[in-house]
């Protein structure tokens, strides 16, 4: 290992900030030593903050409506052969009151950009939620929004809110999406959410098409600047019904290590072993955690309905209800030392801080 090398670990590891070059100096070097050092690290940092806790955010994919046509998603609004489906109001607040009696303290509430449910419809399901449910923390994930949209939710009671910038480079976004969606007005409404007092949370997908380690190295930076409370990041998998249907699906080995990067750089953040992790590997959300994530979303929605939110082939579907899920998730998570935990999860420089 070069003095250079050793010189970009040993800042990561003590939280000093490191440069674009030094970033794509490590992901360009790394070997099964750094990635098992770094997730070591990665996984204490985790520890010191949240001890061995996994927290559980209950998944309600409410609508596979989408008015946008993202090059890799399943649910674009050109895909003619997409099952579309819409829970209505009663089934999406059944769906959040299961979860509450299975222990969710969380609910999230996530689906396309779908017209049919306006701003005061979601406004009334987070309020509605939040006054049967007060312990309970709300999460939107329902893309991009006005201001007085977002503001109209957060004074509803909605406390976080994701929304993945998917990439900071607006050269790479334009190559991932029509011309109609911009990276500009991507971040910005990020900075609007942020300044809202939203939990935020942003992400990127890893080994999307054209992705370059500079690219990669931008994600970071962009998510050290923004400094959000939760991060998604997960391998991008093709999905058979968009231009990117045959295109290499990101790996699990560099979602691991970023993964182990991102909770060394924002020690506190909330961090998923995500679905689409787990899609690629059988152990994939076990791995994710032991490298520095500490969340996992079990899926609420209607076993019915969970095939049809189709953002990329394969994605994986028990079929279990929540109920079994949860048992089978808890015993999976302590089978590498860690324990599933049904409150609200909130970030804790942000409970801190508000």
């Amino acid at each position: 290992m070069t003095a250079d090398l050793q010189s970009v670990i040993e800042k990561l590891v003590s939280g000093g900030d490191i440069t674009r070059e030094e970033i794509i100096l490590l992901l360009e070097n790394r070997n099964e030593e750094i990635k098992t050092y770094l997730a070591q690290k990665a996984s204490a940092v985790a520890r010191k903050y949240y001890g061995n806790k996994v927290f559980v955010r209950g998944l309600i994919e409410f609508t596979n409506y989408c008015k946008n046509d993202c090059y890799y998603c399943g649910i674009r609004c050109s895909n003619k052969n997409a099952s579309r489906y819409r829970l209505t109001r009663e089934e999406i607040l059944e769906c959040a009151s299961h979860g509450y009696d299975l222990g969710f303290r969380t609910i999230v509430l996530q689906g396309g950009e779908d017209a049919y449910f306006k701003d005061d419809l979601i406004a009334d399901i987070v309020k509605s939620i939040k006054s049967e449910h007060p312990d309970c923390a709300v999460t939107l994930s329902i893309g991009e929004k006005s201001f007085e949209s977002y503001k109209k939710f957060f004074d509803a009671g909605a406390d976080r809110y994701l929304l993945r910038h998917e990439t900071a480079d607006a050269e790479h976004y334009a190559k991932l999406h029509p011309s109609n969606l911009s990276s500009e007005n991507r971040k910005q409404c990020l900075f609007n959410l942020k300044k809202i007092g939203f939990q935020t949370g942003a992400g990127f997908m890893v080994g999307s098409p054209y992705q370059t380690t500079g690219n990669i190295a931008d994600d970071l930076l962009f998510l050290k600047k923004l400094d959000p409370e939760m991060i998604g990041i997960g391998p991008f998998i093709p999905h058979k019904e968009t231009p990117f249907a045959d295109m290499t699906a990101g790996t699990l080995e560099l979602t691991l290590f970023l993964l182990s990067i991102i909770r060394l750089m924002l020690p506190t953040v909330l961090l998923p072993a995500t679905t689409a992790l787990g899609t690629i590997d059988p152990r994939g959300r076990e791995l994710g955690i032991l490298a520095g994530a500490n969340v996992v979303m079990p899926n609420l929605s209607p076993v019915s309905v969970r095939k049809k939110y189709d953002l990329y082939d394969n994605k994986i579907c028990t079929g279990e209800e929540a109920a079994e899920c949860m048992n089978c998730l808890k015993r999976r998570i302590e089978s590498i030392g860690y324990e599933i935990v049904t409150d609200r999860g909130d970030n804790v420089r942000y409970v801190k801080e508000h």
